[in-house]
């Protein structure tokens, strides 16, 4: 199979990078949210599990401190 790359010059191999480039940020730009979403719902999660009422209902001994 033949290297597409090789009869390339170099201006032409830097716009095909930036194209990459720019393909990958747009799609962490538009996945992030959904990303940030989810560590934040997990986040949440994991506080109102830690906090005393939480514990005190799971019969954990350390709550009432």
């Amino acid at each position: 199979m033949k290297d597409p790359f090789i009869g390339m010059d170099e201006a032409s191999k830097h716009i095909v990078d930036a194209l990459s480039v720019v393909t990958v940020l747009g799609t962490l730009v538009d996945m992030l949210p959904s990303v940030a979403a989810i560590f934040t719902i997990v986040w949440t999660a994991i506080r109102i599990y830690e906090t005393k009422t939480v514990q005190s209902w799971l019969g954990k001994k350390d709550a009432v401190n």
